[in-house]
């Protein structure tokens, strides 16, 4: 079985992502930002320990704009979580890509309003470079695995 403990990977799957772990525990994570999207699978993935929290939640019922993502990270990092793998699907302004086409991003624009956007709230005063959004250790092994596997990737290009 799992170890609570040693899960260093987690994973916030989109629509129609599911993942088959095997020694799968569900556990129900309590965080001070309230309940994320649902209770978090610990399991085995190739031999290694893996998170997995489904973005909106059992039966795909939380719309985008009322994920808890704060509670979400809050609950993957309580485990141990060192990484999070979150992969989206969505569409694009540019024709030369296909629907079936991987694009790992490497800045983004959050026009989002209804929902915090930070962890840091009153009493601290904290600076957090947005130059490099995302993990470039991680961007590069996603892009390697997909080119790998034969998948039309992009890494950057956003």
């Amino acid at each position: 079985m799992a170890e609570i403990d040693d899960v260093e990977i987690g994973i916030i799957g989109g629509t129609g992502s599911d993942l088959a772990l095997e020694n799968e525990k569900k556990i129900k994570v309590y965080t001070p930002y309230g309940a994320p999207s649902d209770l978090i699978s610990i399991g085995e993935f190739k031999d290694r320990k893996i998170a997995f929290l489904p973005r909106h939640g059992a039966g795909h019922v939380i719309p985008p704009h009322n994920l808890n993502s704060r509670a979400n990270i809050w609950a993957l990092k309580s485990l141990g979580v060192k990484r999070i793998f979150s992969p989206s699907a969505v569409g694009s302004l540019k024709k030369e890509y296909d629907k079936s086409d991987f694009l790992i991003i490497d800045q983004y624009i959050d026009r989002t309003r209804s929902r915090p956007a930070t962890f840091y709230e009153g009493g601290q005063v904290c600076h957090i470079s947005q130059a490099d959004p995302f993990c470039p250790e991680m961007n590069k092994l996603f892009f390697n695995e997909g080119k790998n596997l034969g998948i039309n990737i992009t890494l950057g290009g956003t």
